[in-house]
């Protein structure tokens, strides 16, 4: 892993240009993706294109490609949301980055003006905030891509949760793009723009995990697993991990679970089991599985008076949430975390330092599990729908 983008630090040639390059377009739901020749224009007013060094698959882009959601259904399209790179060009009136910085992407912007961005109480930006349903630029509604189709005639390529990153360049509002320290390794700091912040950060800033609590994670995927990670750095005495598949128990071992339950193996519902195992329940437990079974079981396990529930799980069923009002009163808590909570370009740059001076040692070399060229996206997507793979990160 010694690739971190220096190479391309001194100089693009490209500014206010229209770029020709390589990405994997999706025509439809469940659709191969086609690695096409896309064009790329410049950067308006507040937006920035950078080219994209690494990028990976989340399970959020394997909903989309699915099409679970009729509402996202917009195609073509250039999904992706997990990446780092380096800046091209900028448009009119960015003034915090520039040519050459390294950078992260984010699908939860940061404007740092609004009224939700000056306040301490939420990571959502009133503008920039993400949106699933959101498939042009904000400045003027249209798309920076475009694509001969089928027919050969020119037509635009939609944006996916403000970022678009499974192509060799790409177009995001200001609000999107983190700098961050250009000597950190850009293949791990890749991993931030989703699973590993969104994790961590909800252990540390959703739950605010204390030293010697209990918890429980629903789902060993890799945000699951970034969660076992930020409560074994916060010094959780028990980390119980919840899973189906028994493949993901020696990667949960290296991630700080101590222990393990397979829903299947259980003769009564996973909750009894639970709080049999913690006298009572856990003091928090984290949905990562986006099942909302699963989130009752996990609500359900936790203690009564003070447990606290974090769902992370993107539910795509219109099914509400399968509690009563009157379980609230037992005072256990249930809340939702975008992005851990962590505002994107205020605070990550200060996370990604720590890291890199040893304050924080978060294990971000055992999230990748498999490394692959970018021809190569749908046999990533493959790996990770059967659960072969954490994060499969993928070499532009």
């Amino acid at each position: 892993m010694g690739n971190t983008g220096k190479e391309y630090a001194d100089g693009f040639h490209t500014a206010g240009k229209v770029i020709t390059c390589k990405a994997a377009v999706v025509w439809g739901p469940e659709e191969p993706f086609v690695i096409e020749e896309v064009q790329v224009e410049p950067p308006q007013k507040m937006e920035v294109r950078i080219k994209i060094l690494f990028t990976s698959i989340c399970h959020t882009d394997l909903g989309a490609w699915k099409g679970l959601n009729e509402m996202q259904r917009a195609y073509p399209r250039i999904l992706g949301h997990e990446a780092a790179g380096v800046v091209e060009s900028v448009g009119e009136g960015v003034e915090d980055l520039k040519e050459g910085d390294h950078v992260v992407p984010i699908f939860n912007g940061e404007c740092g003006e609004c009224t939700h961005c000056e306040s301490p109480m939420t990571n959502l930006c009133a503008r920039f905030r993400v949106d699933p349903f959101k498939s042009v630029m904000a400045g003027d509604g249209r798309s920076r891509f475009s694509v001969i189709d089928r027919a050969g005639k020119r037509r635009p390529v939609y944006h996916f949760l403000n970022t678009s990153t499974f192509t060799e360049f790409t177009v995001l509002d200001y609000a999107c793009v983190v700098k961050i320290n250009p000597i950190a390794p850009l293949q791990r700091m890749c991993l931030l723009s989703c699973g590993i912040s969104t994790g961590v950060g909800a252990a540390w800033n959703t739950a605010n995990v204390k030293k010697g609590s209990t918890v429980a994670v629903f789902g060993l995927g890799a945000v699951g697993l970034a969660v076992a990670e930020g409560a074994r750095l916060r010094g959780a005495s028990e980390i119980i991990g919840v899973d189906i598949n028994l493949e993901k128990f020696d990667k949960g071992r290296e991630m700080g679970i101590t222990k393990f339950i397979n829903p299947r193996d259980c003769g009564k519902p996973v909750n009894e089991v639970i709080r049999e195992m913690t006298n009572g329940g856990v003091d928090y437990s984290f949905e990562c599985a986006g099942n909302l079974d699963v989130l009752r079981e996990a609500f359900s396990s936790t203690h009564d008076g003070w447990g606290f529930t974090v769902v992370l799980g993107i539910h795509s069923t219109p099914r509400l949430l399968p509690l009563h009002p009157m379980e609230l009163f037992d005072g256990r808590r249930i809340t939702g975390s975008v992005f851990g909570d962590f505002k994107g370009k205020s605070q990550l740059p200060d996370f990604v330092d720590k890291y890199m001076n040893g304050e924080i040692k978060i294990n971000l070399d055992g999230f990748i599990t498999h490394e692959l060229p970018f021809a190569n996206i749908n046999e990533a997507l493959q790996l990770l729908s059967e659960g072969k793979s954490l994060r499969c990160l993928l070499h532009l």
